[in-house]
Parts: structure tokens; sequence; C-alpha cells
């Protein structure tokens, strides 16, 4: 047993190159949010890289910048007028869990005052073939993680379908 596992989890996002990814792009209403979501393959699950740019906040000292994000069970980030992502689908949830316990759910996305979000997080929930062709989903605000069946995060914002890398 290594003392410090998460060096190599560091080492992966410095080192290695993803064996997926998605790139995110805003609907028409949030054409600036853009940005990459990477998935390395480690012991353990996924390491997953959100990189998102161009997030709507709000100025105030104390204001919202937490976004839903989640897999979705979709093929294709495209839509209708009213849901420009429809085709996205629901959260992935090959389980039949309850919200927030779905494969699909990740942790929000936290945004700086400039609307960038990053992190780095392990799931265990999914392995990366599993998830290749489905699509990431940024919603427009907080996941509340018990309403369901996905959270009351408000409108898809931003999508990326999964590719292999």
């Amino acid at each position: 047993m290594e003392l410090y596992p998460g060096l190599n989890y560091l080492n992966t996002l410095l080192y290695e190159m993803p064996s997926a990814y998605a790139t995110i792009k805003g609907n028409s209403a949030y054409p600036d949010l853009y940005g990459i979501v990477r998935f390395y393959p480690v012991v353990g699950g996924v390491l997953v890289n959100p990189e998102i740019y161009g997030l709507p906040v709000e100025t105030p000292v104390c204001s919202n910048h937490f976004f839903g994000f989640h897999i979705h069970d979709g093929r294709a980030c495209t839509g209708n007028g009213e849901n420009p992502f429809a085709n996205a689908g629901g959260h992935y949830n090959p389980g039949g869990c309850e919200h927030p316990a779905h494969a699909g759910d990740l942790p929000p996305l936290f945004a700086n005052h400039e609307g960038f979000a990053w992190s780095a997080f392990l799931s265990d929930r999914f392995k990366w073939g599993d998830i290749l062709g489905r699509t990431v989903i940024v919603h427009g605000g907080p996941d509340d993680f018990h309403s369901q069946p996905s959270g009351n995060s408000g409108a898809m914002i931003g999508c990326g379908v999964i590719e292999m890398a």
C-alpha cells in the first residue's frame, strides 16, 4: 500500500493523456460557455477533471456560483427551442438508483467570480468505457442532492459528448 495514493492521481493529471474527454459547449443563451472534461481510468475508478469557462456568475460577493454537473444517458447535444439539449436524456443511471446515487451524479462545479471552474475527483460509479458516447451536462443552477429524479439543478446550459481520446 502506498503512503500517498493521491500523488498518483496528481501525476496522472499532469503527465498522462486522458482515455476519454468531452468538449463542452453552451447553448444559444450561453454562447461563451465552453470547456473540456477529461476522464482517466485509474486504480479505484475514474479520475474526472472538468475545466469549464464562461459559467454565468453574478458579481455580488454572496451570490451562488454552484452548477449541477452530471453524465446523462443520451448520446447527442441536440434538442429543440424549449430545450436545446433535450436529446442528452436523463441522468446516466444503469442501477436504477435514486438521486443523488445515479452513476452519472457528479460533484457540482464551483465557479470563481470570473465564471471559471476546475476540479478533479475520483468516481467508482462507472468505468470509462461505460460512458463513451454519453453526454456530460452543465446545469444552470445548483444540485439540491435530494429532489427526484435529478436534483432540481435547472436548465441544461452546456453539453458535450464523451469521446475516446
